[in-house]
């Protein structure tokens, strides 16, 4: 990983607390489920105003009025509860907002070549690189396309992309590389409920025969049998550059091709310097 993506994970990790969460606009229509955090103010009344979780029957319990039930109602319908509550023996024509600070009954999931895989709690305005830094960046194995998965209907037309068509997942590519250079902040896209974001491992080619450092190396696309040789510390005293094929799988036969140093090459491609005739 390098040193500028390491400094903006590690920026954007001390960018999480709910603080700043509570920052992100909350929908009206947005449904409140257990364990989300909700920010209630009362306005010109602060000891009727604070933050309240919501409990695992979907309660939650209020200053002067006691318990209110939030769980599977939207934060519009919970708003006027409230105020209704209020407004009866308690003040005259409260002026009350409800907004999420923690959407602690939303989860997200970072799964693959990262430090700490698993479920995360959605916190406001969740993006891909902030969900990256949560499971602790990626690991030296990652390759370079991060693909998001997004169940079907899962997303608000204002979310970071588009949803998929009804009935079907949506699945979305980002390039990595691309993604840390931070020239396309489109890129950074905002996470919903029930994404999972999944780093695969880099695909690999093996260089073998006549070089000097046989083994396994991370495939990059564009690469060429001569960089391929290149990255094996090239040919040695006995190899030939003339001399090389590639063993590839076509159609599930591993098949063993000529090749000349300007040929691409393809992901689990194994690259075979010959020892030269004399």
């Amino acid at each position: 990983m390098t040193i500028r993506l390491l400094t903006l994970l590690l920026t954007l990790i001390g960018a999480l607390p709910a603080s700043a969460a509570a920052q992100a606009p909350s929908r009206p229509d947005y449904v409140i489920g257990p364990r989300d955090l909700i920010v209630v103010q009362v306005f010109g009344e602060p000891g009727a105003s604070g933050t309240f979780r919501v409990e695992a029957d979907g309660t939650i319990t209020l200053p002067l009025i006691g318990r209110v039930q939030a769980g599977g109602k939207t934060l519009r319908e919970t708003q006027n509860d409230i105020t209704k509550a209020l407004s009866d023996g308690f003040f005259t024509n409260p002026q009350v907002s409800a907004s999420i600070q923690e959407y602690g009954s939303q989860k997200i999931f970072v799964v693959g070549e990262v430090r700490n895989p698993g479920s995360y709690p959605l916190s406001g305005e969740t993006t891909l690189l902030a969900a990256l830094a949560l499971a602790g960046s990626t690991l030296p194995t990652a390759g370079d396309t991060i693909i998001i998965n997004r169940p079907k209907a899962a997303a608000p037309a204002e979310a970071g992309a588009a949803a998929g068509a009804e009935g079907s997942d949506e699945f979305v590519r980002v390039s990595l590389r691309d993604l840390q250079s931070g020239q396309a902040s489109s890129l950074n896209l905002r996470l919903v409920h029930g994404d999972t974001v999944f780093v695969p491992k880099v695909e690999s080619i093996f260089v073998t025969g006549q070089v000097r450092n046989a083994g396994a190396f991370p495939f990059q696309d564009g690469l060429t049998v001569l960089q391929a040789v290149a990255l094996a510390g090239g040919v040695n005293d006995r190899g030939s550059m003339s001399r090389i094929t590639i063993v590839r799988a076509l159609k599930g036969v591993k098949t063993e091709i000529k090749a000349k140093a300007t040929d691409a090459v393809r992901a689990g491609d194994t690259i075979l310097v010959k020892e030269r005739f004399f």
